[in-house]
């Protein structure tokens, strides 16, 4: 009877051994499964940010308010006929600029950059 119930249990266990180990089991199931949910995270990400990036394409393709902004932000450009005014903080930096080692430098109050027209190429009211 001990021998029955020994080889009882040793069926058994091969039984079960493609069932939770073998190559449909259940971990290599719940393991491409965890795959899978990784993906959809990272496609999802991807697809935000593509719509991101056509909504930029779009906007440099249809609009002028994009490049305007991009060249004021990026390539520090102004319109003809304005001046570009910058007031330094007290060590003499723009307000984007990083601090300089020196500390012992002095310049103008605080930073402000701003566009105004330019007066002089305006004609004389009478």
């Amino acid at each position: 009877m001990r021998l029955i119930a020994i080889f009882l249990t040793v069926l058994l266990l091969l039984v079960q051994y493609p069932l939770w180990l073998g190559k449909g089991g259940w971990l290599r199931v719940w393991d491409m499964d965890q795959q899978v949910h990784a993906a959809h995270d990272k496609i999802t990400e991807l697809k935000a940010r593509n719509a991101k990036l056509d909504s930029e394409v779009h906007d440099l393709k249809e609009g002028t308010g994009a490049v305007e902004e991009r060249a004021r932000t990026e390539l520090g450009m102004i319109k003809q006929d304005e001046i570009f005014i910058q007031i330094l903080d007290p060590n003499g930096n723009p307000a984007d600029a990083p601090a300089p080692p020196n500390p012992e430098l002095t310049a103008v109050e605080k930073t402000i950059a701003v566009a105004v027209p330019d007066e002089r190429g305006k004609k004389p009211q009478h």
